[in-house]
């Protein structure tokens, strides 16, 4: 305890997005608190868009997931990709600050309520091997991690797979984006069996058009997987 007060006092705790001085590690400080943009209240029942109105308990859609035929069963996001989300989004997936993943994880948990039911499994979105070794590390596996441990739930890290390299995908359009991921994300080999009769909760950092999000349901259902709910760090929304 004197040790990790002497440690606190030369290394105070900093607020993950801006590093200004907080009370407690791995936290926000409160202007980053108030310029953080939660996805709660009445969201779409698919992808975890927030809408006007209120939520009376009603499965709702938003327009894209009345038109679009989303393979996966329902979804949530913790955050709006805006604002100091898409600040830690950013970080995350580019500045290698693996720490955010300890600040996600409560705010996923609070998101992925509606979606865990018992033995559910759950699976990051795959990085390509390639992506991997630039990288060093899969962001969705450490939200999958995070997520695991706060709802006891088990994690099946290396369940799909990424089978070819995609081209970045950001200010490509909807069909692009999908076209660049189809048959992109299949079941691995060995470790796809753990999915074989299992709910699955697919989780990554960001849905945007909810292409990535497809493709990796659709390997979980060729795995076996009895049903799949998909969960996103960030939502992007339109007017972000």
């Amino acid at each position: 305890m004197i040790l990790q007060s002497i440690v606190r006092a030369i290394y105070p705790p900093q607020c993950v997005a801006c590093g200004a001085m907080t009370d407690q590690e791995f936290g926000l400080c409160a202007l980053c608190w108030r310029e953080t943009l939660f996805a709660e209240g009445l969201v779409c029942d698919q992808c975890g868009l927030p809408l006007p109105g209120d939520d009376d308990g009603t499965a709702v859609k938003c327009d894209d997931c009345l038109i679009i035929a989303r393979p996966w069963d329902r979804g949530r996001a913790a955050l709006v990709y805006s604002g100091t989300g898409r600040k830690i989004v950013l970080a995350f997936k580019h500045g290698d600050r693996t720490d955010i993943a300890r600040l996600a994880g409560p705010m996923l948990h609070r998101a992925a309520v509606p979606l865990i039911a018992p033995g559910t499994v759950i699976v990051p979105v795959p990085l390509h091997w390639t992506r991997m070794v630039k990288r060093r590390y899969n962001q969705a596996a450490l939200l999958a991690h995070a997520l695991g441990r706060l709802a006891g739930a088990d994690v099946a890290p290396d369940a799909l797979i990424r089978t070819r390299r995609t081209t970045p995908l950001e200010g490509h359009d909807r069909t692009a984006r999908f076209a660049a991921l189809e048959g992109a994300i299949r079941p691995h080999p060995k470790r796809g069996a753990a999915l074989a009769g299992k709910s699955v909760l697919i989780v990554d950092d960001v849905m945007t058009s909810g292409a990535t999000f497809a493709a990796a349901t659709e390997a979980a259902l060729v795995a076996g997987a009895t049903g799949v709910c998909v969960l996103a760090l960030a939502r992007v929304a339109k007017d972000t």
